[in-house]
């Protein structure tokens, strides 16, 4: 049934709900057996993208120059670098350098979230090397000591790294314990379950399949509501000065 203009979707000065009804599926350059959904980009106002890549099997991302960071949403690709090669399941993920030659085929239907950033240079401070991981090796820690609220850090907390990248579980019932308003600006990517969440001065149902950048200074609360934990996954850039 066709929604009349109704949509949640909304794209506000500091902060962007993208729902999967207002999708719309492109082909990257250099994409062969793919579609991505571009949910952010520089031209939007954020200083990163972030897309989901649909994957047939035989499917292939396309270069690129920045950074790139990829998790398995769904499906299995294998992930081939100058030095390794893995076989990427759900819940893997991979770090991939500015400029890094390397090469991600699907072996089935596979869903990718993936952020691509220009690295920003640190002095004093080496760039990082590919770094290839499993969400469920990475420990869990219970943020500001909720048990309720988990956080796997899936980048290190290194000078090297200009962003972070983070899996959030909650609880059914578990919320953020403030509203917080910061110079870092997010890319978020909900997986599992749902709730409600406070962007600037509006509140929003957010479901699994919803995207949500939230600019600097955007003041943002979540709260996981229904039978089952809400889980996401969420950008951010770290470890460098405001003014660049």
């Amino acid at each position: 049934m066709h929604n009349l203009g109704h949509t949640r979707s909304t794209n506000q000065r500091d902060h962007l709900l993208h729902t999967p009804d207002t999708f719309i599926r492109t082909s990257l350059p250099g994409m062969q057996q793919a579609t991505a959904v571009v949910h952010i980009s520089p031209v939007a106002g954020a200083a990163f993208t972030q897309y989901t890549a649909e994957l047939e099997p035989g499917g292939t991302l396309g270069p690129t120059s920045a950074q790139r960071f990829i998790y398995v949403i769904e499906g299995v690709v294998d992930l081939s670098t100058a030095s390794s090669f893995k076989t990427l399941n759900v819940g893997g993920y991979a770090y991939l350098p500015a400029a890094a030659e390397h090469t991600l085929i699907a072996q089935q239907k596979t869903r990718l979230a993936v952020i691509e950033k220009n690295y920003q240079h640190l002095a004093g401070a080496s760039a990082p090397s590919v770094l290839i991981g499993q969400e469920s090796d990475v420990p869990a820690v219970a943020l500001m000591g909720d048990a309720d609220l988990e956080v796997r850090s899936l980048l290190p907390d290194a000078p090297a790294f200009d962003f972070a990248v983070n899996t959030m579980t909650y609880q059914p019932g578990a919320a953020l314990s403030m509203v917080e308003v910061h110079v870092m600006e997010h890319g978020l990517l909900m997986l599992e379950g749902g709730g409600i969440y406070r962007l600037g001065d509006s509140w929003y149902p957010i479901k699994a399949g919803d995207f949500i950048w939230m600019a600097p200074f955007c003041p943002q609360w979540f709260g996981a509501l229904g039978k089952v934990p809400a889980k996401y996954l969420i950008y951010k850039d770290w470890n460098r000065h405001p003014l660049g």
